[in-house]
């Protein structure tokens, strides 16, 4: 909203209005901006919250230190939210595809969650919203994002910026503009030829196949909003480790978009440009600075817990991010910590059934699953835990972003 205002001044000639036109003022007001928020705005909604009742139900683990918990407000999600919104809408351009499919996004998911802590604390059933129904609303906002992504004409992308001196300045070449298309193509990560386009995997049903596109597009983009969210959900299970690995993810997603939504910067690096897209930064830089005000209040002991409003809608934002750069494939790097805490669960459940079924008893691959509770049973305090996995995901955001030229 503001931006709008500014752009109305600087037509106007009022002076120093034009630097609202620049995304990294608005992206560094945007992270101040949602810091202040989730910070001193974060601890009136905790106070409210706790009035409210509105306490966490512990199960009983046997991890130490767990009973102490019983009681901490959760819902906490509401804090990453509210301090997410406000400065989007007040500082980016509410007409641009990606920011609206992104704020889609963070109420699409962020109902979800908080009708599944409803229904946990105010139902009094611990099992929350039932599992189909989560999976239902994911597979909608899939469905929703995957559409958009694959009919809307503002979603373009070009792929000769590699190719092409945007700084030339000889006025006698006559050339041809360069194109703006249409494309499922994203990038594959540590190759050299990095561009896989979803609709060559259709390319036996003959000339039209790319009108087909959509039949592999869509169905992936549902799978991997459905994983990165759950990945996420299982996930927030200690003080701290959600909010702090979902930011450094985040901040490597926000170099990505930076770069790709630059044409100057995606043709010195060689990769795809993508219009628009960079209007994306100022949503990023206020879910950071969301992100991390929330931790002042989420680190050990915490005072707040982001419950499954703030989980699930996390993980979509992280996916849809991922998918709207094109760097859905780096998502197995990029949060590599919420790859591993799915990946125990699955294994952990796999091996009990299978050795359940063949020798008579259930056995363990981990003391327990998710993977941060079994190095919680193996007597590791969960501060170390938390700041261990924060260092992985660090080393991992590097090893992500060095791919912008390691190929």
């Amino acid at each position: 909203m503001l931006y709008y205002l500014f752009d109305y001044l600087d037509r106007m000639d009022v002076p120093g209005t034009g630097v609202f036109q620049y995304i990294t003022f608005r992206s560094g007001l945007a992270i101040i901006l949602s810091l202040l928020i989730s910070t001193v705005f974060g601890k009136k909604i905790i106070n409210f919250l706790r009035r409210q009742q509105v306490g966490e139900t512990v199960r009983e683990l046997g991890l130490a230190g767990q009973n102490e918990k019983a009681g901490t407000p959760t819902m906490g999600g509401l804090i990453i939210i509210i301090a997410t919104l406000i400065p989007v809408l007040l500082l980016a351009k509410l007409n641009n595809i990606y920011i609206v499919l992104l704020i889609v996004t963070t109420l699409w998911m962020g109902c979800i969650g908080f009708l599944d802590d409803y229904i946990k604390i105010f139902k009094k059933d611990k099992e929350g919203l039932k599992g189909k129904f989560k999976v239902i609303g994911q597979v909608g906002l899939g469905l929703i994002v995957g559409t958009v992504l694959y009919f809307h004409p503002q979603v373009t992308v070009r792929t000769d910026t590699g190719n092409t001196n945007i700084f030339a300045t000889n006025q006698t070449t006559v050339s041809a503009a360069p194109l703006e298309e249409k494309s499922t193509a994203t990038t594959i990560p540590f190759f050299k030829d990095n561009e896989f386009d979803y609709a060559e995997v259709l390319s036996f049903m003959g000339d039209d196949y790319k009108d087909f596109a959509w039949l592999i597009f869509i169905p992936v983009v549902i799978f991997i909003i459905t994983a990165v969210s759950n990945g996420a959900n299982l996930t927030d299970g200690i003080d701290g480790l959600a909010a702090g690995t979902s930011a450094i993810s985040v901040v490597a997603l926000g170099i990505f978009t930076f770069v790709s939504g630059n044409i100057i910067f995606s043709n010195y690096l060689n990769i795809m440009y993508i219009p628009n897209s960079g209007e994306m930064t100022v949503y990023i830089a206020a879910f950071v600075g969301a992100l991390v005000g929330f931790l002042w209040y989420n680190t050990y002991p915490a005072s707040v817990f982001m419950g499954d409003t703030g989980s699930l809608t996390i993980g979509g934002i992280i996916a849809v991010l991922a998918i709207a750069v094109r760097k859905e494939m780096m998502i197995p790097v990029l949060c590599g910590i919420f790859l591993a805490e799915n990946f125990s669960v699955i294994l952990q459940v796999s091996y009990f059934k299978y050795t359940k079924k063949r020798f008579g008893e259930g056995r363990r691959i981990f003391l327990m699953s998710p993977l941060h509770h079994h190095y919680q049973k193996k007597g590791y305090h969960e501060s170390k835990i938390v700041t261990r996995f924060w260092i992985v995901g660090i080393l991992l955001a590097i090893l992500s972003i060095v791919t912008l030229k390691l190929r």
